[in-house]
């Protein structure tokens, strides 16, 4: 993709200006992986088990950890390793708990960690088009990155996503121990899962109110966890969870920072509770969709 930059009313090309050494980049990454992936740094170069794994970070939102490789080889297989590193960290879920005890201010738990949602993140100035073509599997833990700084200082980071993928990675587990094992325990939630648990009247309501979420702004994604279907713009801005006969939307606010007239959203800032944010709206039906969006509305802009 070119950018470019506009003077007098004339296009200039910004050109592309990638970074010198895979440890530039790392090192980039690493000093800004809340701001890029929301994510907390642990620890960098973390040795195990004849392992190196460039970065080591942690997902507070969801309690997972992740595993960040950093590349500029063409040849390697984002599969094989990525399922390696899985392994690794299935194995010796210990040591990953004490890394983040000693490096961190905070005190983990075996289970205070989600390892079902585990995941690893490739990051590289461009992947082959056999690396892309690997990864299209619906339920696969591995992310690809691309990277593009240019020479006027700005970096762009760009997911390379699935296209249409239908096939389970288990059907190639029979031929690698470490895909058939990690995928015992690992597991991709989709926004069907989610949807399992709905009658139908609250699933064509949950279309209805994710249409008009995505109408809010062009640069908002969807993720799904084991609890809840995040929405994303910089960081969540509202989850929402989908029961038989409602819908629960938590909203990404401090609690006194929403303006709601009516009340709708109850102050959970004292009560333990699933998703981001100090507030909570259930709904059954549309009746107050419309404000109810205005309030997911204040939320995106905080967020965003």
């Amino acid at each position: 993709m070119s950018l470019y930059k506009i003077i007098n009313q004339k296009a200039s090309l910004i050109n592309e200006q990638p970074f010198k050494l895979e440890k530039d980049l790392q090192n980039f990454c690493e000093n800004n992986l809340k701001e890029i992936f929301d994510l907390e740094f642990v620890k960098s170069e973390f040795c195990l088990n004849n392992f190196r794994i460039d970065t080591l970070a942690y997902d507070s939102q969801i309690k997972i950890f992740v595993v960040i490789e950093f590349k500029k080889d063409k040849s390697f297989s984002v599969i094989d390793q990525g399922y390696a590193y899985l392994s690794l960290m299935l194995n010796n879920k210990a040591d990953f708990i004490l890394e983040y005890n000693e490096c961190c201010a905070n005190n983990l738990k075996r289970n205070d960690v989600d390892w079902s949602q585990s995941r690893v993140i490739f990051i590289s100035s461009s992947f082959t088009t056999y690396q892309k073509e690997s990864i299209n599997f619906k339920d696969l833990p591995i992310e690809l990155w691309e990277v593009k700084k240019y020479d006027n200082d700005t970096i762009h980071f760009i997911q390379i996503k699935s296209t249409n993928a239908v096939e389970s990675i288990k059907t190639i587990s029979k031929s690698n121990n470490n895909i058939a094992n990690v995928s015992k325990e690992i597991k991709i939630y989709t926004e069907d899962d989610h949807k399992s648990f709905a009658s139908e009247e609250i699933k064509e309501l949950y279309e209805k109110l994710k249409l008009m979420i995505f109408n809010i702004g062009e640069n908002i994604n969807i993720k799904p966890t084991k609890i809840y279907i995040g929405f994303i713009a910089k960081t969540n801005f509202s989850d929402i969870s989908l029961l038989k006969g409602s819908i629960k939307i938590w909203l990404n606010i401090s609690i006194g920072e929403l303006e709601d007239p009516k009340k709708l959203a109850r102050d959970m800032s004292k009560t333990g509770h699933h998703g981001n944010g100090d507030y909570e709206i259930q709904i059954s039906n549309d009746d107050n969709i419309e404000y109810i969006l205005s309030l997911i509305k204040q939320s995106y802009k905080k967020n965003s």
